[in-house]
């Protein structure tokens, strides 16, 4: 009986194992080039939210609002581009604002989220991003609301509310 047990188990023990094995080797080997196009992404991303910038430095500052998890200062001065992270109605969004040298957003771009299809999702279209462009601290508030999903456009505007908290904070930083 015991000789009827063992060899079934030696062999879905040996399939896992070959299995494993093969997922870690190809992880290792795709790791890097996943890295690699993120970075490019996030790269380009960048170019897209703070056009007039030539290259971008990551700045390393301590005590970010909630939302902020990354700040780029543009290298000629063209302005700060953040990374964003807030919790919106279906999960994480991930935002990218770029704000010029004059405290203005040039654009607001959704990266990912899993907000509601059709209603929260809305918040990624150009139609309500486009809203931010041109906006100041003072006038982030004038941006109107996705009609019925007020859970992400909440979200979005306060994700953009601490990125100008942040820029308050790096402006003018060397």
């Amino acid at each position: 009986m015991k000789k009827d047990i063992i060899k079934p188990v030696a062999v879905l023990v040996c399939i896992c194992f070959v299995v494993t094995a093969l997922l870690a080797y190809i992880n290792s080997v795709t790791a890097p080039i996943i890295k690699a196009a993120d970075e490019k992404a996030a790269a380009q991303a960048r170019m897209e939210v703070l056009s007039d910038a030539d290259d971008f430095e990551l700045m390393n500052v301590k005590k970010l609002p909630e939302c902020v998890t990354e700040i780029y200062k543009a290298k000629n001065g063209a302005g700060y581009v953040f990374m964003l992270t807030v919790k919106g109605y279906g999960g994480d969004m991930k935002l990218i604002c770029g704000i010029n040298s004059d405290g203005e957003i040039e654009q607001t771009k959704t990266l990912s989220h899993s907000e509601t299809s059709g209603l929260g999702s809305k918040t990624a279209e150009d139609s309500y991003r486009k809203q931010y462009s041109g906006k100041s601290e003072k006038t982030v508030d004038e941006v109107d609301a996705v009609s019925g999903a007020t859970i992400s456009s909440n979200a979005y505007i306060k994700a953009v509310k601490d990125a100008f908290k942040a820029y308050d904070m790096v402006k003018g930083a060397k």
